[in-house]
């Protein structure tokens, strides 16, 4: 078990009388693989961004435990591209920012363009991609500010169901290559048992509800028989279930 990178203690948000975060609290293990997994409406996204500092806590603390630098990079359901840039430049887009200088080498793009498979689109603009060609450069851009920990919200959702298992099979050698604290948040079962060392539920009610560790690396053939598989069903259906009746903040 590693330190751990980021710590939420009794974690709370709301907009207006709607508690998406209620007393939540959550590990992020340093270089471990984190899957939290809910439906939509569960508070998912939000949770991401409290964790890439996005989005202040009503109430709670989010800290760093082990007192090491806890720089964080966030990627989207969407690559969000600036179009009139080509695929290198987007993928240096983040060292124009003071925040990132120290942590920015531009020598090393050309790296991550070739462990990414972008190196032949580097000239390409956004609008000559496919999707899961432009998610990848997303995902490079994140990555070249050196990032401790790195944030995805679904970034495959959108994407058909070939590419989507094509870039999962990318994401968990490309996690292990560069050493890089993954927190990924999921709808999809699956998803969550191909990518992650460590999944948590939410509860449908603002908090964590159930925690499994996932130590094998199971292939995409093997998710269907894998152990977990029924636990995370069930639990994903109870939590469907608790969204359909929102918490109601009072007082």
């Amino acid at each position: 078990m590693g330190t751990v990178a980021l710590r939420l203690t009794a974690a709370a948000k709301s907009y207006g009388d709607r508690a998406v975060l209620r007393g939540l609290d959550l590990d992020v293990v340093r270089d471990g693989r984190l899957v939290v997994l809910g439906p939509s409406g569960s508070g998912k996204s939000t949770l991401l961004r409290v964790l890439a500092g996005l989005e202040e806590l009503d109430s709670g603390r989010l800290s760093r435990p082990d007192e090491q630098p806890a720089s964080t990079a966030v990627v989207f359901q969407q690559p969000l591209l600036m179009p009139w840039l080509d695929v290198r430049e987007n993928v240096e887009l983040g060292g124009r920012y003071s925040a990132n200088r120290g942590r920015f080498a531009r020598d090393e793009v050309a790296g991550l363009l070739e462990l990414f498979g972008l190196t032949e689109f580097a000239d390409a603009l956004p609008g000559q991609l496919s999707g899961g060609q432009a998610q990848r450069v997303s995902i490079a851009r994140a990555m070249a500010v050196r990032p401790d920990v790195l944030l995805l919200d679904e970034p495959f959702s959108a994407l058909d169901p070939a590419t989507r298992t094509g870039l999962r099979t990318w994401l968990r050698e490309a996690a292990t290559r560069l050493r890089v604290t993954l927190v990924l948040v999921t709808h999809d079962v699956d998803e969550a048992l191909y990518l992650g060392q460590t999944i948590t539920a939410l509860d449908g009610a603002g908090g964590i509800g159930e925690r499994w560790d996932n130590p094998i690396e199971p292939g995409h053939d093997q998710l269907a028989d894998h152990p977990l598989r029924a636990e995370l069903l069930a639990s994903y259906r109870s939590q469907v279930a608790a969204v359909s009746n929102p918490v109601v903040r009072t007082g």
